[in-house]
């Protein structure tokens, strides 16, 4: 779509800006870890520490506790939730936001299964899983050998996926360190909370809340988030939202009264966990990484690295080891760094190794002078 003339057009460090704002990068926020998680419209979490790591980065003095609490409580849960990916959320997000999603889910489900062969009837296998999980929670392990039995005939895999994405479920928290364990089980979304997902759709709820955590944003941005086609309901929200343009010319929907903090705002290093929804959420990443950065960050296997901002903008890499005791956090910066932000970025480094490893006898912090 051309956009008018008289648009105002944003710079790549404008839209930096906002959404650090947004995603409280700019300076940590005094928030509530509910409020937090819900500004953001829930956290990736393939990852158990990541949401952890994304909180702590987010938010004045945030500890462990604040978030392992209200796991405990069924308060926060995690799910398959935002691209059919796993992410924690607040139990009355997913709640109110779950069925709005299922379109999504169902796409998924059918696009992987075609290129298998025919679509199995899934909801025998919705119901067979549920009266499973019925008596206790599962781990996929087992649920995947009661499909066996039920559907010896059929492939696993595709029986599997469609359970993961047509049942809502939510899995199980532990005492561990970070809530979740590699393997974990699985319970019925409404016996863990109590109530049942609502049915009513939110598609224009949930456009508003990206553009309030991501924006300003393309329609072609909210699709890459949610996974949802949007455009429809786009259109209906237009004459509500604000337009402008980015460098290229494209059409940039935000909502009325939103920040836009100055290009030459500062903006303080910061470390973000592994699939930092930052870097997931829009469908070009340039306001965040610039394209000569791309493989450093999108790895393999579709792991994202965790990764340093520096200036506003992915300036590195970062990973800890624990060795004999001695917890190492080590930055691999992409450039040479200034001496102040190699001092902020040790600063950052030193308290987070402490937050990701308390037991550890001693903590080091590796920040390359070049």
């Amino acid at each position: 779509m051309r956009v008018p003339a008289d648009v105002r057009t944003l710079s790549l460090r404008e839209l930096n800006r906002a959404t650090l704002a947004r995603q409280r990068l700019l300076a940590r926020a005094d928030l509530s870890v509910p409020e937090a998680i819900e500004g953001l419209v829930g956290m990736q979490a393939q990852q158990a520490l990541a949401p952890y790591v994304g909180l702590w980065t987010r938010l004045r003095d945030f500890s462990r506790d604040d978030l392992a609490g209200l796991i405990d409580d069924h308060s926060v849960v995690k799910t398959t939730f935002l691209r059919g990916t796993l992410h924690l959320s607040t139990a009355a997000d997913y709640l109110h936001l779950r069925s709005t999603l299922q379109p999504m889910l169902t796409a998924g489900w059918e696009a992987i299964v075609k290129k298998r062969g025919e679509l199995p009837d899934v909801e025998p296998l919705m119901a067979a899983t549920r009266e499973f999980l019925a008596d206790q929670p599962r781990t996929f392990a087992e649920i995947s050998r009661m499909l066996t039995e039920l559907r010896p005939d059929a492939d696993l895999g595709t029986m599997r996926y469609g359970v993961r994405t047509h049942l809502p479920l939510v899995q199980v928290s532990t005492t561990t360190r970070w809530s979740y364990p590699g393997n974990p089980q699985f319970a019925l979304a409404d016996e863990w909370l109590g109530k049942t997902p609502a049915k009513k759709v939110q598609v224009a709820e949930l456009i508003r809340r990206y553009l309030a955590a991501f924006g300003p944003a393309t329609a072609a941005d909210v699709q890459t988030w949610s996974g949802l086609r949007v455009n429809d309901e786009m259109a209906k929200l237009t004459p509500s939202l604000v337009v402008y343009k980015d460098e290229r010319g494209r059409e940039l929907f935000d909502l009325p009264d939103m920040p836009l903090p100055d290009a030459d705002t500062p903006s303080p290093e910061r470390l973000l966990p592994e699939y930092d929804n930052l870097l997931l959420s829009h469908q070009k990443r340039t306001r965040v990484v610039a394209d000569d950065h791309r493989k450093q960050v999108y790895l393999p296997g579709l792991r994202v690295a965790s990764t340093v901002l520096v200036d506003g903008f992915v300036g590195g890499v970062w990973k800890i080891a624990k060795s004999k005791g001695v917890a190492t956090l080590t930055v691999e910066p992409f450039q040479r760094l200034s001496a102040e932000s190699r001092k902020a970025l040790t600063a950052e480094a030193e308290n987070l190794v402490r937050f990701v490893e308390p037991d550890a006898t001693s903590h080091q912090v590796k920040v390359p002078t070049s």
